[in-house]
């Protein structure tokens, strides 16, 4: 048996850093991990290279680290901006590295959104065990989707931006302007843990179970998971984040989905129906580290094989 190799998971977020360091990225085990506040680009990159040294310093050498970033991120990888936040409503983060600050460590870098890399780890450890196409969608500060396709997450000229769709307006929601700063009443605009406080002055987890915010959201939700079994056909459809965490939204996005389809779609004819094609996260808030964890993971073992004679 050879050396265990320690690898390095990043979740950056809008809100936080979640930093983890651990052996076993099949399973996503974290021997360490620090949650570091995103504020300032240069002391939250700071602190998150202060914690992997301090990983190194007690542990040894990483073999490689992973970050699922929130987005707009370049993620191609031979582009001379890989790794950088493209144009975010983050205040200070656009144009800023993910990856430069890393370099130091001398191991491989992996990079991929925080929604791809939750989808993955959904895909293989979670909720899409036994599937070959998965959605994941999380909706939270702001509303992002990735996707897996044959074990691969999908990307191209960027990445999947779910959030920024047009969707219908709901009669009753009229009045609402919406958040997004680019595109105002966008789906991210109408369905983000913002636009439920703007409404509102409450989460969504604290609206009672008979208030019409629940089938408002759930409604824009449900047009989202329509597009997606429309144009990517995936076997299963997961949604997580906090404005997902009370599990109150569910039953409303498959209704919607339901009614958006309108039959079109042979779903209710297979097993398991909407109730098994949209579901909740199984991994909840530990996806995007997971993910990250089995990019690391993956990235190490392709660097080995392009090394052997």
């Amino acid at each position: 048996m050879g050396e265990r190799q320690l690898y390095g998971a990043i979740e950056a977020g809008g809100t936080k850093f979640v930093c983890a360091a651990g052996y076993d990225a099949q399973r996503a085990s974290e021997v360490y991990r620090a949650v570091i506040p995103t504020a300032a680009p240069q002391p939250t990159l700071e602190a998150v290279t202060a914690f992997f040294a301090g990983v190194e310093r007690e542990a040894g050498p990483l073999a490689g680290i992973a970050v699922a970033a929130f987005g707009p991120v370049d993620v191609m990888r031979d582009s001379p901006s890989w790794g950088s936040l493209l144009a975010t409503p983050k205040p200070g983060w656009s144009g800023v590295s993910l990856v430069e600050p890393l370099r130091r460590f001398n191991c491989p870098i992996a990079l991929d959104t925080d929604v791809n890399a939750a989808a993955l780890a959904e895909a293989r450890l979670g909720a899409g065990r036994g599937v070959r196409t998965l959605a994941y969608v999380t909706v939270g500060t702001g509303i992002g989707g990735g996707a897996v396709i044959g074990d691969r997450s999908v990307s191209g000229f960027l990445h999947p931006e779910m959030g920024h769709i047009r969707v219908r307006r709901d009669p009753r929601d009229e009045g609402f302007a919406g958040v997004c700063p680019f595109h105002g009443d966008c789906l991210e605009g109408l369905a983000s843990g913002p636009a439920v406080l703007a409404r509102w002055a409450s989460p969504m987890s604290a609206l009672p179970p008979e208030h019409p915010g629940h089938a408002l959201i759930g409604g824009y939700l449900g047009e989202l998971a329509a597009v997606i079994a429309l144009m990517l056909s995936s076997e299963r459809i997961v949604f997580g984040g906090g404005v997902m965490s009370d599990g109150s939204l569910i039953v409303h996005i498959r209704a919607a989905a339901r009614r958006m389809l309108a039959g079109y779609l042979p779903i209710d004819a297979r097993a398991g129906g909407f109730d098994r094609l949209i579901t909740r996260a199984d991994l909840g808030d530990r996806a995007g580290t997971a993910g990250a964890f089995l990019l690391a993971q993956e990235l190490c073992a392709s660097s080995r094989k392009e090394t052997r004679p």
